[in-house]
Formats: structure tokens, sequence, C-alpha cells
């Protein structure tokens, strides 16, 4: 007997840290070879590590890069170990998605099947570091405390780093912490190279360009299946562009998309029957590696049952049901708009005559920033991404708009789009749009309710991102607000599908600081990255009648 080579390679600890294909035992079962490496310049591998390092499209003689790197790795495995049938496929979660990707892009012949899973794809702008150039200050100030720190000999242990214990990240990124510019000197002393070098990349430069593999996926020839979650906090931006990029461009094989319920590797780490304050009605990880994972890598990795019929294999959110589709999004979406009116109404019927000259408008301090979750937490969760926003539309720091009760069910799909017209009288500012679900006054409680929900009137959020103002107009050249001046502001938040049921009301949230999950903006026109605590000032921030958000609705 022969059998297919699986291979993930792991900045992290290939003897300590990796992710098999799971659950394991049944690919252990079928019949696989697994490989795991670390990667060069982690832990036993020699050589310079680089944070997400650049693929090199055109290498000179002797250029090295991750694919590079993968090639040769897959040379030696189907040369040096025995009964390998001669295929290999390649799989990874989050920055070991990463490397999946530039498997891709290796071209190596025998790479027949890779799964990126979460993976690290443009760290400007969605994945973990930035958001539309916001910097995702709770995230990576931990992720790089322990993963920063320059390793000078191959080793298998673990550096603990430079890790801070802190019980309330609000209090201790507020106070403590303070701004951006005191990081080095209170904690990280300039043992963190790659912090160094970001805070001389504050725009879309070269430096970040060069990092995303986005626009070299093209001719792909392996089968890709991208693999990803709807509450995923750090790497959805990735995960569907990936899948996006490869749908839009050239390929020769198969290119699927799966999307669960499921946090950041949610899938791996858990059964998927539950996600924060929500319970679903089967085991839904348990149902992607039954029916999804395992059959994607027995077909194109040994000839085994039938290629996979979708394009898109998706989880519906509030309906709590799988769906496959033929394309992503799926076909025939009503585009429907919604737009802000007065008393905070969101209605589909536009403003009209004197009221869309109105607004609603709020004090933004940075003294005392909105946070991210409605509870006291140490390193950020990944509760957030769905969780109860009702702690959030008590504040007058944010405003709420808000649909009648829906007399029937309402599903979106696809990206959202924020259309606001804004104005502010400092000259930079956040602004973070929120589409939540607010669930009927007599929703049930859970049962059993240990920790005693009240679903009643619930705010769950279904999807927000952050557009930090300055880039508004392009990532690369930021540009000032003009004080008091009413300013457009567009962008695209995330895709999301999910079922707004029939007497659920949908609800818009906007206000100017999500913290300590983004860093918090001086509201004047500066580098933030070397801020001083005397940059940042309080604003009047107004959103005018007639903004709207856009929704792909899919008809039922």
């Amino acid at each position: 007997m022969s059998y297919p080579i699986l291979l993930t390679r792991t900045p992290y600890g290939a003897d300590t840290y990796f992710h098999p294909l799971g659950p394991a035992e049944s690919f252990a079962r079928a019949g696989y070879i697994f490989a795991f490496q670390d990667v060069r310049g982690k832990y036993l591998s020699e050589g310079q590590f680089t944070n997400v390092p650049p693929f090199h499209e055109r290498p000179a003689a002797g250029d090295i890069d991750e694919a590079t790197d993968t090639y040769d790795t897959i040379d030696w495995l189907l040369k040096n170990v025995p009964r390998n049938n001669g295929r290999v496929g390649q799989y990874g979660i989050s920055y070991l998605g990463y490397y999946s990707t530039l498997g891709i892009l290796s071209a190596h012949p025998a790479l027949k099947a890779v799964s990126p899973q979460a993976p690290v794809t443009d760290w400007f702008i969605g994945d973990d570091i930035h958001h539309n150039g916001a910097f995702f200050l709770n995230d990576f100030f931990d992720f790089l405390s322990g993963f920063g720190v320059d390793r000078p000999v191959p080793t298998n242990r673990r550096d603990p780093g430079l890790r801070q214990d802190f019980p309330d990240a609000y209090s201790f990124f507020l106070h403590d912490v303070g701004t951006l510019a005191n990081v080095n000197e209170r904690y990280f002393h300039h043992q963190v190279a790659f912090w160094d070098t970001l805070m001389m990349h504050g725009t879309y430069d070269t430096f970040f360009k060069h990092r995303t593999p986005l626009p070299h996926l093209r001719d792909v020839k392996p089968a890709v299946m991208t693999v990803g979650g709807w509450f995923d906090a750090e790497d959805l931006w990735g995960t569907l562009n990936v899948f996006k990029t490869i749908e839009g461009a050239k390929h020769g094989s198969f290119n699927g998309l799966v999307m669960g319920p499921w946090f950041h590797a949610g899938w791996f780490l858990t059964d998927g029957g539950t996600f924060a304050d929500l319970t679903f009605p089967t085991k839904t990880a348990d149902d992607y590696h039954a029916q999804v994972e395992l059959p994607f890598f027995e077909y194109f990795l040994k000839d085994k049952g039938s290629a996979p019929s979708w394009k898109a294999f998706v989880y519906e959110t509030g309906a709590n049901e799988w769906h496959r589709f033929d394309v992503w999004p799926p076909a025939g979406l009503e585009n429907r708009t919604f737009y802000f009116g007065a008393n905070h109404t969101l209605a589909v019927d536009a403003p009209r005559g004197a009221v869309v000259r109105g607004f609603d408008e709020y004090s933004s301090d940075p003294e005392h920033p909105v946070p991210y979750i409605g509870y006291v937490q140490s390193e950020r969760g990944a509760d957030y991404m769905g969780s109860d926003q009702r702690f959030a539309a008590e504040r007058p720091d944010v405003l709420t708009y808000e649909t009648a009760p829906l007399d029937a069910d309402l599903t979106i799909a696809g990206p959202i789009t924020a259309r606001l017209t804004v104005s502010t009288t400092g000259t930079d500012a956040d602004w973070i749009v929120k589409v939540i679900d607010v669930f009927p006054d007599d929703a049930p409680n859970p049962q059993p309710n240990p920790r005693d929900l009240r679903m009643g009137g619930y705010q769950q959020l279904v999807r927000a991102e952050v557009m930090r103002g300055k880039f508004r107009n392009s990532l690369e050249h930021p540009e000032p607000f003009v004080p008091g001046q009413a300013t457009p502001l567009v962008y695209t938040l995330p895709d999301a599908f999910h079922r707004f049921k029939k007497g659920h009301r949908i609800m818009v949230q906007v206000q100017s600081s999500w913290f300590p999950l983004v860093d918090r903006n001086p509201q004047k026109f500066v580098d933030i990255y070397r801020a001083t605590a005397a940059d940042f000032q309080s604003a009047r921030m107004r959103v005018y009648r007639g903004s709207s958000i856009e929704l792909g609705v899919v008809e039922h």
C-alpha cells in the first residue's frame, strides 16, 4: 500500500504545536502520511525567520522564500519517505494557513490539494494587525508579546516571550500603556524587532503590499478548499479573499469555500456545537470534518469518492442550517438599502426633503472610549464577534438605528456596504459600523440556562468593521478631515450569511471607538504610532440622515 502525504508548515514548533486534521483518527484510519515542519528560522529549523515573508514571483538565482522552501520540502519528502503515492496535500490554520497559501504558489506538480484555513493574507487591509488601516491593539500586542522575540539558535523550547499579566485589558491599555509610542519604553524595550518595523509603516506601503499573496494567485493548479468561520476575529477577511481571488482568476482545478459558525480555528478546537451565547442544533465542526474535509482530501489525493458538487459549503447563522451553493455570494441576491432616518429609524425608504439634511451627533472622548465587549476581559476572546450589544446601545457616544419588527424572515448573504455622510470637529476619526440582530422581547431563554441569559431584546452582533477615517479615500495616502465639513465615507464590511427571523429587528450601531480591540484615534491628523498624550482630543461627530447600509438579500 502507498499513501499520500499531508504537509503542514508552522512557525510555532512542529513537535509541540501543530494542527492535525481533525478528527486525526479519521485520517489515520483512512491512511495518510503526516509531515510537520518548522518554517525557516523557527524552533529547530535553521536560517533567518521573517514575519509574513514576501513571495518572489520572478526569483533570481539563489533567491529563497516560503514557496521555494515548500517546493524543496515536497521534493525531499517524495524522495525520502517510503510508501508515499506521489501526491501531497497541504493544510494549516491562521499563520499555518498563510504558509498553505504560499504552498499553492510553490507550483510543485505533486501538490494536488491545499486547504488554507483562516489564512493570514493582508496585514493592513483586513487581517490581524490592521483593518482598513486601524491598528488592532489587543490582538497584536498579545501576539507579539509571546511570539516576536528573536530566537538566536535552533531550539525546541517555547520562549515565554514578554507577556504581560493584566486582569482588565481596557484599563491596562488605557492607563498603563496609554499611547502606542509608550510600548517600547514600558514593555518591549526594542526586544521585539517586528514591533519596531510596524511602527515605521503606518500606511499601506510596499512593506505591506509585498507581503500579501493575493496578486500572485493566478493559474492555480491544485484543488483548493479555503476554510473559515463567520465569527473569526483574526482572519475572516483573508479567508474570504483567498477564495474570491482564486475564483476571479484562472485556476485549473476545484476552488471551494467552507464557512461555519466558528471562531478562529473553532472547527479544530471544538466540536462546533456552541459559540458565545449561541447554541446550534448539530456539532457543526463534526459535520464539516465528516462531510467535507476528509472527502476533499480522499478525492484529490486518492481518487476515492466523488468531486465536490458545490462551490460554497456555508452555514446560515440565525437559521442554523448548512447550505451548498454553486457560487459565492449566492446567485440572485437583491441589493437592498436601509437608510438612517429621524428618531433613529432604519428603513428601506430614503428620507426626503428637510429630513435628509438632518443629522445625529455624539461626543467621542479618547479618555472614555467605547469598549468592544460588555464585561471585563484580559486577553481578547472571540466572543465579541457574536455577542450582545446592549451595553453599547446604552452609551451616549453610540448611535443606533433600528427597523420595525420584520413581518417575514430576511436572509442576508455576501459583503455589506456602509455608505455614510459624516463630519467631525477634529481632523481624523474612526467610524465603526455594526449590523445587529435584535431579538423580540418575548424571545425564550435557553434551557438549561446556567448563565441566566435573558434573550428578550438580545442584540446579537452579526457583522462589524472599522474604517480609520484618514484612509477613507486611499490606504496609501491618508487625508485629514476638514473640521465640520460633511464628508462621504464608503467602505465594505466582510461577508455574512445570516437570517433575521420574523419578529426580529435589524439594528445598525455607529461609534468612533472600539477599545481596546482597536487603538484609540487621537481625532487629530497625526502619525498615530508616534502620537503623544497631548495629541488626543475630544471631538463632536455627526452622522447625516440618508446614510445607509446595503445588504444582499436572499429571496426565500
